[in-house]
C-alpha cells in the first residue's frame, strides 16, 4: 500500500479530527510506550495442530505484472529457498480473483495449478503460506488487479486515474460505489463466497497452507461530510464484519481447520482503532497492515511523532477484546535508506514482536523499490534488521520472548508442555557465529554455528530459558 503526497493531508486531517494522533507540528511529546502487560494475557498466540505456539517471520511474495497465461510466472522456487536460507518461515502469497475466475462461474484450472506449484515449493523449503485474495483499487476495471470486471458495478459514477498517486484512486466515486455493491448485492456476495470455496476445497489439505487472507486492504464508500477515520470505522462495522462472517461460513463448509485472516481498512495505519466487530469463528487471526502515510510518500521516520506507539496501542485493543492472534500482513517503507530508517527498523521490529504472532514484510523480490533484497539476493539497506533469531514453534507456554538489536542477543523463556514436544529455533546467517545456551532440564539438538535451525527438547513441565548471542565461535 502506497499513499501519495496528495492524499496525506486528507488522511492526517481526518485522523486528527477523530482524535487518534497528536499533530507532529505541535512538538507534543510522544505517547508513553505501550505496556505489554495491558494486552499480553488477552491476545492469544497462533498455534499449530500440535498446540505449539507459532511465530511467523517472512515476506509477501507476488506477481502483479503478469496475468492470464503468464500469471504468477515471476514467482520461482528461488523465492522460497532464499526465504528459508535467511531464517524466515512465512510467505503471504498474493492471488487474484480476476485470474481465478476471469468469466463468471468459470474457474481457471491452470491458475489453480500454478498456485499449487508455488505451494509445493514452499512445502519443500518449510515455508508457511498465507493465501491472500489481493485487490488494489478494486480491480482491473480501474487498471489494477483483484476483483473481476464482471463483478464491478459503478452505477455510471466517474473514475479519473491518477498514476502519480494510485492510492488516491480509492476515493474516486466509481471505486467507492463498486465496494458498496460488493458488500451489499446478494449475487456478488454469493460469487465471492463461491470463489473462496474453490480455493479452500483445493488447498485445505496442502501442508504449506496456514491461512486464508479473505481480502486485502478493503475500503468502502464515504458519506457526505464524513471524515476518513469515522468512515473507516463505519465501513468496518457495517460492511466488513458481516462480509467476514459470511466468508467464514462459506470457507468452513469446505475447510474446518485452516486459519482465517481478517483485515481492517488501511486507515488503522495512523493509529485509528478498528470498528470491526466479532467474527464468529474460533480460528480467526487479526491481520492489520503497518504503514504510515508520510513515510509512504517518501518522508523519513520521525521518532518524536509517536506513530509506532500510537499504532501499537490502537491495533492491540481489538484482538485483546475478541481473543484473536495478530499477524501483521504487510509493512515496510519504500525509502529504507533515509537517515532515520535504521532506527525505524529497530523500533518497528521490537514493537511487532511485542504483540504479534508474526509478520510479513513487503515485499520479497530482487531489485529496487520495496524489494527486500537486490538482484544478487543481498539485503537492501536496513532490511537485514528483519532477520533475527526467533522461535518458530514452542512446545509450551511462552513466558518471555525478546530480542536486543544492540547486543544481537535473543532470549526465550517458556514452560514446557506436559506432553513431550519439540521447540524450534531459527538463527539467521552470521559470519561471526551464534552461541546458544540453555538453562533448565533441556538440551539442544543439532549445531548451527553460522545460522540454521535447532531443536530444543525439554522435560515435560520444565521451566526453560534459551539464550542466543552473536558473540563469536559457537559454544
Amino acid at each position: 500500500m502506497r499513499m501519495g503526497r496528495a492524499l496525506i493531508a486528507l488522511v492526517v486531517a481526518s485522523v486528527l479530527a477523530a482524535g487518534a494522533l497528536a499533530p507532529a507540528a505541535t512538538a507534543a511529546p510522544a505517547p508513553a510506550p505501550v505496556s505489554p502487560a495491558s494486552y499480553e494475557r488477552s491476545i492469544p498466540p497462533l498455534t499449530d495442530s500440535r498446540g505449539r505456539t507459532l511465530t511467523l517471520r517472512g515476506w509477501n511474495v507476488e506477481d502483479k505484472a503478469n496475468r492470464g497465461e503468464a500469471a504468477l510466472s515471476a514467482i520461482t522456487e528461488r523465492h522460497f529457498r532464499d526465504l528459508r536460507a535467511g531464517g524466515f518461515n512465512f510467505a503471504r502469497l498474493l492471488v487474484f480473483w480476476d485470474d481465478l475466475e476471469p468469466r463468471r462461474g468459470q474457474y481457471s484450472a491452470r491458475y489453480l495449478g500454478k498456485i499449487e506449484r508455488i505451494l509445493d515449493w514452499a512445502r519443500k523449503h518449510r515455508i508457511h503460506v498465507l493465501i491472500d485474495a489481493h485487490q488494489d483499487v478494486f480491480g482491473p476495471a480501474f487498471g489494477h488487479r483483484g476483483i473481476p470486471e464482471w463483478a464491478t458495478r459503478t452505477d455510471g459514477l466517474p473514475f479519473t486515474p491518477n498514476p502519480d498517486d494510485w492510492f488516491s484512486e480509492y476515493f474516486e466515486p466509481a471505486v467507492q460505489r463498486a465496494f458498496t455493491h460488493l458488500y451489499e448485492d446478494p449475487d456478488l456476495r454469493r460469487a465471492q463466497a463461491a470463489m473462496w470455496q474453490v480455493l479452500a476445497e483445493r488447498f485445505r489439505d496442502h501442508p504449506a497452507v496456514i491461512g486464508y487472507d479473505l481480502i486485502n486492504e478493503p475500503m468502502g464508500e464515504l458519506r457526505e461530510g464524513e471524515d476518513l477515520a469515522t468512515a473507516a470505522r463505519r465501513i468496518e462495522a457495517e460492511h466488513l464484519t458481516p462480509m467476514y462472517n459470511r466468508l467464514a461460513r462459506a470457507v468452513r463448509a469446505k475447510d474446518r481447520d485452516t486459519w482465517l485472516f481478517v483485515e481492517p481498512t488501511p486507515i488503522v495505519g495512523e493509529g485509528v482503532p478498528t470498528g470491526l466487530g466479532r467474527i464468529h469463528d474460533s480460528r480467526t487471526v487479526y491481520a492489520p497492515h503497518f504503514y504510515n502515510t508520510a513515510m509512504e510518500a517518501g518522508a523519513d521516520y520521525d521518532p518524536d511523532a509517536g506513530w509506532i506507539e500510537a499504532y501499537e496501542a490502537a491495533v492491540t485493543a481489538y484482538p485483546a477484546r475478541y481473543r484473536m492472534p495478530v499477524v501483521v500482513g504487510e509493512w515496510g517503507p519504500l525509502n529504507n535508506s533515509l537517515p532515520n530508517m535504521g532506527r525505524f527498523y529497530r523500533e518497528a521490529v521490537a514493537s511487532l514482536n511485542r504483540y504479534s504472532s508474526g509478520w510479513a514484510g513487503y515485499v520479497w523480490c530482487y531489485g529496487g523499490g520495496y524489494c527486500a533484497v537486490d538482484e544478487r539476493g543481498r539485503f537492501r539497506t536496513n532490511k537485514e534488521q528483519t532477520a533475527t533469531p526467533y522461535a518458530p514453534a514452542v512446545a509450551g507456554t511462552v513466558r518471555s520472548d525478546t530480542y536486543d538489536a544492540t547486543t544481537r542477543s535473543y532470549r526465550l523463556a517458556y514452560r514446557a508442555a506436559a506432553r513431550p514436544g519439540t521447540t524450534e529455533l531459527s538463527l539467521p546467517p552470521s559470519s561471526r557465529g551464534w552461541r546458544v545456551s540453555v538453562a533448565g532440564p533441556a538440551r539442544v539438538l543439532g549445531r548451527a554455528p553460522h545460522g540454521g535451525r535447532l531443536t530444543v527438547l525439554a522435560w515435560p513441565g520444565a521451566e526453560v530459558v534459551v539464550t542466543v548471542r552473536e558473540t563469536g565461535p559457537y559454544g
